[in-house]
């Protein structure tokens, strides 16, 4: 591939009195990285740091809270005390070493505050329903809201005491105060606060010149909005062209430019793999249009010739990547050098950075020092060893790769014909292709860091007494689970993994797929999908599930566009039956009642009555997997080190493989 200078993306611009040394900016996410105070932690300096270190024009920190009563994740970064000023002085100062600029993302969360931490109701400017903790927000009196506009000022005067460049307004998606305050979804005051779109529009101009009369008028705003709300009855395209000349007017230096409203299209917030790249850009070309302050896009630009393209069609001014920056926090500085092959990739798949939120702590799939850039620095080994990884999948890829970097002298031995693993079935379903990014990346860095690669060749102990390595990972995997129900070895019964590899006819007609989770719900749609040989007809696919609800292993906004597919496909499912017996033409299920237990464990229980379906050509198994290891065992005593990652360690996703990889492979 031919690779031209990236010459728009590397040139300098100005954000009112802000100059910006190329045109990448890092994303504001949510990390929890804070201490409980607001203040920046070592962990949360360490995170950014690394990202202006690895060449980001910009640096535009997470929700920066004003208030500390409504906290926006329970260790959020503040601006609402001057206690939080001086730490926040010594990470502008970290920054600004790198040459890079910082801004907070000043926010009031109103309605998303985080209700429990302090006992207190949510606010909003009107009484709606709270996203996040299903409860009502309590309606802000005017009194309140001048105290809040007020909040905002002081919050940017103590952002320029700190030695920050400029700061953000987050008042896109309906969401938080100023989102709610914007959008005709929320807002349904009836007083100088709401109704008209430029009523609505009230507390955004007070927050505009409180900030300049506390912060300055020359202090650069930053002001992010939904191109369209994407939804019926929000605000769309032509009417965000109508104000944002107002808002130019009223203060703000730029626009980021994003879409849709929260909860409801929150995929276009945090678009999953499958979704159009660049899905914003057409928004903030829009905007361009009828504004003369730059405009910056967002979403989906992960490689460094897109986001160069989208500034030669001068359709945006800066492009903000997030997730990109999560994968490889030295994104940019290789993409000046030319060094595109050797840039992590985000595939998208949300493990760490989306899902991780249910943990309290962000990671990344692709790279877990994420949060840990002290931690998990790659140090040289003090002693060389000869290390054998023995499985090729994602988890045995990466801990030769982190190894072979470190000085040791490592040989990968794959059974298969090639890399990959289980990672290579993941990518097969549609809207999945991306995944296969991570395997190329993996494949090549092995190979640049001399790793010695043996296909096609399964490993013994006999296999590990002639090389003699000093240290061994086991990481063989995984293999389909195929538990012991009467009929399980039936000649229509097949499973999910050999589906998608091949390894079986692809079943048509009618097909019945017991397993509800990830790996069934996509295979369901592979089979369903529309690219069928209309010769032989349509695949009409059945799948059936014991727990009440389907996909509740992935990645919310992933679920539900999948879901939406099912929907259209006609894929049937039925939540509630457990398999008791797999026919010749089907299967006999009995229902299931599920009970969530405080400690979050869920439990099952069988009822009495059961039903036969019937109909079915094929029975496909997608009932999750177990774990393949027959060497660390053997290996005790003839290895001096020996260790086991991965599914075969125990069936996981690849979120814990390479994350397990990544330590082990410092170890050694």
């Amino acid at each position: 591939m031919i690779n031209k200078p990236l010459t728009r993306l590397f040139s300098p611009i100005k954000i009112g009195t802000m100059e910006l040394k190329n045109r990448i900016a890092l994303a504001p996410m949510d990390t929890n990285y804070a201490n409980r105070d607001g203040t920046v932690s070592d962990q949360y300096h360490a995170y950014i740091e690394a990202r202006a270190r690895g060449g980001a024009g910009l640096i535009i920190l997470e929700v920066t809270t004003i208030d500390g009563k409504y906290p926006y994740v329970p260790n959020t970064v503040g601006m609402w005390d001057d206690k939080q000023i001086a730490p926040m002085r010594r990470l502008t100062d970290a920054v600004h070493s790198y040459g890079a600029r910082l801004i907070p993302q000043l926010a009031h969360p109103g309605p998303e505050s985080v209700c429990f931490l302090y006992k207190v109701q949510p606010v909003g400017p009107s009484p709606a329903m709270c996203f996040t903790y299903k409860t009502t927000c309590r309606e802000l009196s005017v009194d309140e809201i001048a105290h809040i506009v007020e909040q905002f000022g002081d919050a940017a005067r103590r952002a320029r005491e700190s030695g920050c460049d400029g700061i953000e307004l987050h008042s896109a998606h309906c969401y938080m105060l100023l989102g709610s305050f914007m959008s005709a979804l929320r807002n349904k005051r009836s007083d100088a606060y709401g109704g008209s779109i430029e009523s609505r529009l009230r507390i955004h101009f007070e927050v505009l010149h409180n900030i300049q009369a506390k912060a300055g008028k020359d202090f650069p705003v930053v002001m992010r909005i939904s191109g369209d709300e994407l939804t019926p009855g929000g605000r769309d395209i032509e009417e965000t062209k109508y104000i944002a000349p107002m808002l130019v007017e009223a203060g703000v230096h730029a626009f980021h430019i994003s879409s849709g409203t929260f909860p409801q299209m929150s995929w276009r917030i945090l678009p999953p793999h499958g979704t159009p790249m660049a899905l914003n850009v057409p928004y903030a070309a829009a905007v361009k249009q009828v504004v003369k302050v730059p405009v910056f896009t967002v979403g989906r630009i992960n490689d460094p010739r897109l986001a160069e393209s989208i500034l030669e069609r001068d359709q945006a001014d800066v492009i903000v990547m997030g997730r990109a920056l999560l994968a490889d926090p030295d994104l940019p500085n290789k993409a000046a050098k030319g060094q595109l092959d050797d840039i992590t990739p985000c595939i998208g798949c949300g493990l760490g950075c989306i899902a991780g939120r249910e943990h309290r702590m962000m990671t990344c799939v692709m790279n877990p020092s994420v949060g840990r850039e002290k931690e998990m620095a790659l140090i040289p080994a003090a002693t060389p060893k000869k290390v054998m990884v023995i499985g090729g999948g994602l988890g045995g890829l990466y801990a030769a790769m982190v190894a072979a970097k470190r000085g040791h002298q490592v040989t990968l031995y794959e059974k298969q014909d090639r890399a990959g693993g289980q990672f290579n079935l993941a990518a097969i379903p549609p809207m999945k292709q991306e995944l296969t990014t991570a395997t190329q990346f993996l494949a090549r860095q092995v190979a640049k860091a001399g790793v010695k690669v043996h296909l096609n060749t399964e490993v013994t102990p006999a296999t590990v007494d002639r090389e003699k390595p000093d240290a061994a990972i086991v990481a063989t995997g995984g293999e389909a689970l195929i538990p012991d129900i009467p009929g399980i070895d039936g000649k229509n019964v097949v499973t999910a993994h050999d589906v998608l590899a091949g390894k079986v006819r692809r079943p048509f007609g009618d097909v019945l797929i017991i397993g509800g989770g990830m790996v069934g719900l996509e295979t369901a749609e592979f089979l369903a999908h529309p690219g069928h040989n209309p010769i032989v007809g349509r695949t009409s696919v059945t799948v059936i599930e014991m727990l009440d609800k389907v996909g509740m292993d992935m990645v919310p906004e992933a679920r539900t566009l999948l879901m939406e597919r099912l929907h259209e496909a006609e894929v049937k499912i039925l939540t509630n039956r457990k398999v008791k017996e797999i026919l010749e033409d089907g299967a006999v299920v009995v229902e299931t009642t599920v009970e969530t237990r405080p400690d979050r464990t869920v439990v099952c229980k069988e009822s009495e009555r059961q039903e036969a379906i019937r109909g079915m050509r094929t029975v496909v198994l997608a009932m999750g997997a177990r774990s393949v290891d027959t060497l660390s065992v053997p290996l005790q005593g003839k290895v001096p080190e020996v260790y086991v990652i991965g599914d075969a360690k125990k069936p996981r996703k690849a979120l814990e493989a390479i994350a397990e990889a990544a330590e082990v492979a410092r170890k050694i």
